[in-house]
């Protein structure tokens, strides 16, 4: 396989376009067309990584976490940045994060979290807006399901649990061809009335440039009318954390010695007990503090995140248990969901999670 296929398969599930404006997830070094001798899955890249990398003859390492992520200057070696670039191109290893997209979609990071939480109804706790378009098409009343079928399957019409959704209206459509144009149908120069049916379908924004290709090809029209609304809508199935229920409540303690066995945690910072039991829980993979006002709102009784400082933790209110399992710790199950990915979209080629720990935060008992 050429790493442009492999990144073809991990983008279908999360499209760089969703990613954070200050993010870069991405191909960060290497060529498209290279042919891949193995893959490494990481959470990071460092110098060790890319060690592990050539031992076990793999020329991609994908990494949840960007090693670039500011502007570099130079190239001399001076930090784990720079020497991690200047290995990687020596030995011709090709770099690629999958961030805040992976973060950022259902069955990503958050997801992956709740599933091994084994939390029930799971949600996108802070789902985005500005992601959605509506298109409105007029084509012929014949050639209406021909349209149709063709924009649901380049993605349109998918409103949650439901797929092939759309709208449409009959009415009457007028044109008058000059003498450059090849009507469908028409006489040049004269005044044309012809039914047609009015057709809106919503899509994703990623999916814009197959719905426009997939609209050109299977509409009759030389010129095609159409327009397009960037939707206020939410995206129920785009945005930041994930929330969900557990099956049984627990009483607080319960709870925690069950995050700590299921994330393999060493530690969890916590906020006081509140004396009362666990059933819905937010989360969110990384520093998601910004996301503790949406937790309360959704009356979430914990909330699990990391990268919480001392004076944050009052922000809880006594409202929610705020539990701190680790930057790290909360993301290093990102491996096992890209390498999962990866088996499942049948990648023909050897796949290997990376057996070194990246943490660079240790715990002194």
């Amino acid at each position: 396989m050429l790493i442009r296929e492999v990144i073809n398969l991990l983008e279908g599930l999360a499209p760089t376009i969703y990613q954070e404006n200050y993010d870069n997830s991405g191909l960060i070094y290497g060529n498209l067309e290279e042919n891949i001798t193995g893959i490494l899955i990481s959470l990071d890249i460092t110098e060790s990584i890319l060690d592990e990398a050539i031992s076990e003859n793999c020329n991609l390492i994908v990494a949840h976490h960007p090693v670039v992520f500011k502007p570099l200057k130079t190239l001399t070696g001076k930090n784990y940045v720079e020497r991690v670039l200047i290995k990687a191109i020596q030995h011709n290893i090709a770099l690629y994060a999958i961030h805040t997209n992976l973060d950022n979609v259902m069955g990503g990071v958050n997801f992956q979290i709740a599933s091994i939480l084994s939390l029930q109804d799971v949600r996108v706790l802070a789902p985005t807006t500005q992601n959605l378009y509506k298109l409105t098409t007029f084509c012929p009343h014949e050639y209406t399901q021909q349209v149709l079928e063709a924009l649901w399957q380049a993605g349109a019409g998918q409103i949650g649990n439901y797929q092939d959704c759309s709208f449409r209206l009959e009415g009457i459509g007028t044109y008058r061809p000059n003498e450059k144009a090849k009507p469908f149908a028409g006489t040049q120069g004269h005044l044309e009335q012809a039914p047609e049916t009015r057709i809106e379908v919503i899509f994703p924004i990623h999916v814009k440039n197959n719905i426009f290709k997939a609209l050109r090809k299977a509409h009759p029209y030389e010129e095609i009318a159409y327009y397009l609304h960037l939707l206020e809508n939410e995206n129920q199935e785009l945005g930041a954390g994930a929330i969900g229920t557990l099956e049984t409540a627990m009483d607080e303690l319960s709870f925690l010695a069950f995050l700590k066995e299921k994330m393999q945690l060493n530690v969890i910072r916590h906020t006081a007990f509140l004396n009362r039991p666990i059933r819905k829980v937010a989360l969110c993979g990384g520093s998601g503090l910004f996301l503790l006002k949406k937790a309360i709102a959704q009356n979430a009784d914990a909330f699990i995140t990391a990268d919480v400082k001392y004076h944050e933790f009052f922000d809880a209110e006594g409202q929610i248990l705020l539990a701190d399992i680790g930057h790290y710790e909360s993301e290093n199950c990102t491996k096992n969901l890209l390498a999962q990915l990866l088996k499942e979209k049948n990648c023909n080629v050897s796949v290997k999670i990376s057996q070194i720990s990246t943490n660079p935060v240790n715990y002194f008992y």
